[in-house]
């Protein structure tokens, strides 16, 4: 059973608030969206960190049955369930005004960084930092040549993530709003930026 059901707007972010042995579900209800995911403990002194990940699980794309760890390097949730194929990016940082402004965006533009402060910030909350998010349902990968590339999204309509919190925690996610038209580097589905569903289940 579902114990809440919270949609993330597209190009919005939604911050929310995990029991120790709870497990959300997140999905792309229309696929083709790119989930940027963070975790803090309610102190705000730890986050997840990617990059204390990969070196742990020694694979840059999180699989089932890895474990997330903050940067104490301490199990803070697991990948119970991949329903969307490994299609997921953990190099990525989360798209801020600056990356924007030097793409060419005059005035503003939403932004992951921005989505996880404003759903922070409506939990009273300050974050003191913006980490390196997980990117779930991001299709990002790195040539043989090392150049990295982000093609149009082709994750299909449902496809999911299930995590479990090993401990209390405040989680966010953003639905980024990255639209430009990059050669080599969509991140979304072309011209689609679209919504997502996290789902609190019952312990």
């Amino acid at each position: 059973m579902t114990q809440e059901d919270l949609i993330v707007p597209a190009a919005h972010g939604r911050a929310f608030r995990v029991e120790d042995g709870q497990r959300l579900r997140l999905s792309s209800p229309k696929g083709g969206q790119c989930a940027d995911f963070f975790a803090f403990t309610p102190d705000l002194g730890e986050w997840l960190s990617p990059m204390h990940t990969w070196v742990a699980s020694r694979h840059v794309r999180p699989r089932t049955d890895d474990v997330f760890v903050s940067q104490r390097r301490r199990p803070l949730l697991d990948f119970a369930e991949d329903g969307a194929g490994g299609v997921h990016d953990m190099l990525l940082a989360a798209c801020d005004k600056e990356r924007y402004r030097q793409l060419g965006v005059e005035g503003d533009h939403r932004s992951c960084a921005e989505n996880l402060r404003e759903a922070m910030r409506e939990l009273s909350l300050e974050i003191p930092l913006v980490p390196q998010p997980v990117n779930f349902f991001a299709d990002t990968g790195v040539e043989p040549d090392g150049t990295m590339v982000a093609p149009p999204n082709q994750v299909p309509p449902g496809a999911y993530v299930v995590l479990g919190a090993r401990e209390e925690l405040v989680c966010a996610v953003s639905a980024c709003p990255f639209d430009l038209q990059q050669p080599g580097w969509m991140v979304n589905a072309e011209g689609a930026l679209s919504e997502l569903r996290v789902e609190l289940l019952e312990r």
